[in-house]
């Protein structure tokens, strides 16, 4: 019996694909919505994520808290943020995804996932079958690879949950 190349190769070439597929899907839509890097991780981590401060953003994003503050400017000026006060504490500034923010990374995910629709076609129903198992067991152990590290390497899975935070900033 011949083998194949080994398990983790083959993970590694697929991620490879599905990375550069799912990325250079994304980055075009967002291409067209003229927004900057750090604007779309902005609106990607408070979509995944919770209402967070602007200083918590800049320091997430690797910016200063003042061009954190700008760019959230820009963003609640198109309506796709809103900066909020603290109920407990009024000097603190919360900021979340407007409705139309929401709509528009929905629409850029759509947009990174749509080839994968387009994928499945491609196989038999038992070869669909048959990468659903593998893939849900491959899932399964990411996942229980990913709560290890997180409860003995903390550090590593920083920003990963979902905290509320504040942020002490003027209103802007």
């Amino acid at each position: 019996m011949e083998l194949g190349p080994p398990l983790s190769q083959v993970l590694r070439e697929w991620v490879e694909v599905f990375m550069r597929r799912s990325f250079r899907d994304f980055r075009h839509f967002m291409d067209q919505t003229g927004l900057s890097p750090s604007q779309v991780g902005t609106l990607l981590r408070l979509y995944f994520g919770d209402c967070v401060g602007i200083s918590d953003m800049g320091e997430h994003m690797g910016i200063t808290a003042p061009a954190a503050s700008q760019m959230v400017d820009r963003l609640v000026q198109q309506g796709l943020l809103e900066r909020t006060e603290d109920p407990e504490d009024r000097r603190c500034k919360q900021l979340s995804l407007t409705q139309q923010g929401r709509a528009l990374v929905e629409t850029g995910i759509r947009s990174r996932q749509q080839w994968m629709e387009e994928l499945t076609v491609a196989f038999s129903p038992e070869e669909r079958e048959a990468i659903n198992e593998v893939l849900t067991l491959l899932t399964r152990a990411a996942r229980e690879l990913e709560m290890e590290q997180a409860l003995f390497h903390p550090s590593r899975s920083a920003g990963s949950g979902r905290q509320r935070s504040t942020d002490h900033a003027p209103d802007g």
